[in-house]
């Protein structure tokens, strides 16, 4: 577990994840840079006009911290990232016009090629509703506008992304009844399905069974 990277929509718990795993690998710790954005506060309030600039912005920021990442890790024995670089075109797909799309096509296409890639990815779901109480619960300014049908559509478009991803092993976690940050239990039988996912696409219950 070289290169680890947390993933899923809106509030799932990304970066909750990502911190107990590196503190329990004393792994290097990767956050998203998402409130730096500029775009992204006008983006919940008018994604028409502001998705391509908000899109933008992300993909230019995750791409300088990945490369800066392959010039550092060899001084690190595991990397946790709490975003996946590939999970980028989702949003794209999601949001930009037709005419959008292509340009953005040609920028990732250049950049995509010094990406390193992960050694697997953790893929956290859970309903709308739930997503929803956890956004509010972190009480984010600039999320206070997510239209709940935009979340359902990003959920959507996550699903069907990850069945079809196959760069790197995939675990897949319902996190409606798991609580990683305050149950030690429940932390630790993630951890070890984690472990055990060497290859394909498994599935992780709240009793921590995977199949």
């Amino acid at each position: 577990m070289r290169y680890i990277c947390v993933e899923g929509p809106i509030g799932v718990g990304k970066t909750a994840l990502a911190e107990r795993l590196a503190a329990r690998l004393q792994a290097k710790l990767v956050k998203e840079v998402v409130e730096e954005n500029p775009f992204l506060d006008k983006f919940y309030g008018d994604m028409r006009n502001y998705a391509f600039q908000t899109q933008l912005f992300f993909l230019l920021a995750r791409h300088k911290q990945q490369r800066d990442l392959l010039q550092s890790e060899l001084f690190h024995e595991t990397v946790v990232s709490d975003y996946l670089f590939d999970k980028d075109r989702v949003f794209a797909h999601l949001n930009l016009t037709e005419h959008e799309l292509a340009l953005y096509d040609r920028i990732y296409a250049f950049v995509a090629e010094e990406i390193p890639k992960p050694s697997i990815v953790v893929y956290l779901q859970a309903r709308v509703d739930v997503l929803l109480s956890r956004i509010k619960q972190r009480a984010r300014q600039f999320e206070a506008a997510i239209d709940p049908q935009y979340l359902e559509e990003l959920a959507d478009a996550y699903n069907h992304f990850f069945m079809h991803y196959d760069v790197a092993p995939v675990l897949i976690v319902n996190t409606e009844r798991l609580d990683f940050v305050a149950n030690r239990e429940d932390f630790e039988d993630l951890f070890h399905a984690i472990e055990e996912t060497t290859t394909g696409r498994r599935f992780y219950s709240p009793r921590g069974k995977g199949r």
